[in-house]
């Protein structure tokens, strides 16, 4: 493979992004909003499944001792 004059790279790589079509303001914040409610649901899910398994263990527990 032929090597890439730095010059030719960056002229390569504003050429590129150029081409890339950038989310508009709203579309991030909607983006990051979703991301966020997202995250709190599935953190209200797995806490009540480890809450639920904590319950379990602690009832098989107690039949033992």
């Amino acid at each position: 493979m032929a090597k890439t004059s730095p010059g030719e790279f960056i002229r390569q790589v504003k050429a590129e992004t150029a081409k890339v079509v950038w989310p508009t303001r709203k579309e991030t914040v909607t983006t990051t909003i979703m991301v966020g409610i997202m995250t709190l649901l599935l953190g209200l899910f797995f806490f009540g499944l480890d809450q639920a398994f904590a319950a379990i263990v602690k009832f098989l527990l107690s039949l033992l001792g």
